[in-house]
């Protein structure tokens, strides 16, 4: 069974002046992150591919249960094109299924655990998932979800050993994946089923959904061949080597963990598994593993910086960070870097498998002093090598800005590593790739040296944490309560989360309400993290067409 089945490609056109040379087994293969995983089963098997609390598994087991799983996953009907949907936190199952669902065809969908029960519902319904893999820590949250759903998919529950709630459904992750288990719940697994590689890299391997910036998610598709290529680009624009120790305090159902669960497979790497992170996570797993990689928001930078003296123990070897989301101060950047930690700034999106523009560090910049080196890192920087093109562009000419470090224009993407397109969303999709580039409705300017610096997000998108969160959901929140007559959302900067929402907000006449009471509105109906941590009642700021003015309430919020 966990023998792997090449793929023969189909034999490629030959164009005006090309050798007509057909391609066949011996000289091509589609690209795919599948691929990583069988070679380091092979070269490292004794290996450690992940470690969560006390359990261990080496790269030869990963595999196996990876190969596993997916058989079972066949054996349940998913073929290619088939959505598997699972919902966990940064733990081995989730992992595993990051091969096991596309082994199998189907298309991974992983889903924020921190998203409340109509969000889930409506990307249940939207993405079609066939099967959903529920941690014990999200049965609540499911169940809410399920209610109502037309078509629910098959349950299949993980045990985790550090969860604390119940089950979803009797049937455990384990068992699943386990090809002597049976029951009338699961079929049976084929001895004779063997995975193969995709006949095309173009076929869909994951879909991620957006946080909502502009209203409702949106399914965002990844093919094979990017998911590989960007899973190369981390090794090679992090320079991480061979062998890292990578601790996962990036979600992996954030943008597929930034594709960084095929990059360790590519490496063969080791993956210390945290189902919650504070500073304390991070001192204690660099000290007890040897942690040499890790991922977040700039909101784990302040963790470290601003931990309990009492957790803080000295590094035994530079620690190596990649951050994106809202640029880093330079304060924060100086800190941090004195503490023995290393940190590379990146850029990017939901819709380019996560970064796919890095901060890439020129040796002439080390005699700087230090205020300059944090300004330098703390630009967004130059694309990935196997981003084909970034350039900013004028919106309405598409036309390159001058490289002035002054003129604003809009992030433009071209290449393979740009998403297939929005899952059965045709008129996003054309909005998107308008003119042959993919716009990411950032604003920005390139500087003299082609670095680029991001200067607003024209969609408002606070992000908070590391987690988008969409200013005209909790302004539809905020106007459903009969109190309120206007409101309008802006980011609020903070020490803690890089940004957090802040609510203007103008009465009707003859209503009260006060901050608290809105703020409780909120929690009830949105996802906590969602929720403005502040509300200033006052008239709000318009244009002559009765547009709000959204820039004079950021200036109005940072003087809160």
């Amino acid at each position: 069974m966990s023998d792997y089945q090449p793929t023969v490609p189909a034999a490629f056109q030959p164009g005006d002046g090309d050798t007509p040379l057909a391609a066949n087994r011996a000289n091509y293969t589609p690209l795919s992150p599948l691929s990583f995983i069988r070679r380091s089963a092979e070269v490292y098997p004794e290996r450690l591919a992940l470690i969560h609390g006390e359990r261990r598994l080496t790269w030869s087991e990963t595999y196996q249960r990876s190969v596993n799983g997916a058989a079972r996953l066949a054996a349940c009907g998913i073929r290619a094109g088939d959505v598997v949907a699972v919902i966990a936190p940064n733990i081995p199952a989730l992992y595993e299924l990051h091969f096991a669902a596309p082994m199998a065809g189907g298309i991974l969908n992983a889903i924020n655990t921190r998203l409340e029960a109509a969000t889930v519902r409506q990307i249940l319904e939207h993405g079609g998932a066939r099967i959903l893999f529920v941690d014990r820590d999200s049965t609540t949250l499911v169940r809410e979800a399920l209610m109502g759903l037309a078509n629910p998919p098959l349950l299949i529950a993980i045990d985790d050993v550090e969860a604390s709630g119940e089950p979803i459904v009797p049937t455990d992750y384990e068992q699943f994946i386990d090809p002597g288990f049976d029951s009338n719940q699961l079929p049976a697994i084929d001895a004779d089923w063997r995975w193969s590689l995709p006949a095309d890299e173009w076929q869909s391997i994951s879909l991620n959904y957006t946080s909502g910036t502009t209203g409702n998610p949106k399914g965002v598709v990844y093919h094979h061949r990017g998911a590989t290529l960007n899973a190369l680009s981390n090794i090679t624009g992090w320079h991480m080597g061979p062998h890292p120790v990578y601790l996962w305090t990036l979600p992996m159902f954030h943008c597929n963990g930034w594709c960084f669960p095929w990059s360790l497979a590519a490496n063969a790497g080791t993956s210390v598994c945290a189902r919650n992170i504070t500073a304390e996570t991070i001192y204690g797993s660099i000290d007890a593993h040897g942690v040499t990689h890790f991922c977040g928001a700039p909101i784990i930078l302040n963790f470290i910086i601003n931990a309990d003296p009492a957790v803080v123990r000295p590094m035994p070897h530079t620690v190596n960070i990649m951050t994106a989301a809202a640029p880093p101060p330079a304060s924060v950047l100086s800190r941090i870097e004195a503490l023995g930690f290393h940190v590379t700034h990146t850029y990017g999106l939901t819709e380019v498998y996560g970064p796919a523009v890095m901060c890439a560090w020129k040796p002439e910049w080390d005699a700087l002093p230090d205020a300059e080196r944090a300004r330098l890192k703390s630009r967004q920087g130059v694309r990935y090598q196997v981003l084909d093109e970034l350039d900013v562009l004028d919106p309405e000419t598409m036309q390159a800005v001058p490289r002035d470090g002054k003129t604003i224009g809009e992030v433009m993407f071209r290449g393979n590593i740009v998403m297939r397109g929005y899952f059965r969303n045709p008129q996003a999709n054309e909005e998107a790739f308008r003119g042959g580039w993919f716009h990411s409705g950032d604003l920005a300017v390139m500087d003299p040296d082609g670095y680029l610096r991001i200067l607003d997000r024209s969609k408002d998108i606070i992000i908070s944490g590391g987690e988008n969160i969409s200013s005209i959901e909790i302004e539809d929140t905020l106007f459903a309560h009969p109190s309120v007559l206007e409101a309008a959302v802006a980011a609020r900067p903070d020490e803690k989360w890089g940004e957090t929402p802040c609510a203007f907000v103008t009465l009707k006449n003859g209503q009260q309400a006060t901050e608290q009471d809105l703020i409780d509105w909120c929690r009830e109906h949105l996802a906590h993290f969602k929720c403005p941590k502040s509300i200033v009642f006052r008239e709000l700021p318009k244009t002559s067409t009765g547009k709000i003015q959204k820039f004079q309430l950021r200036e109005w919020a940072k003087e809160l």
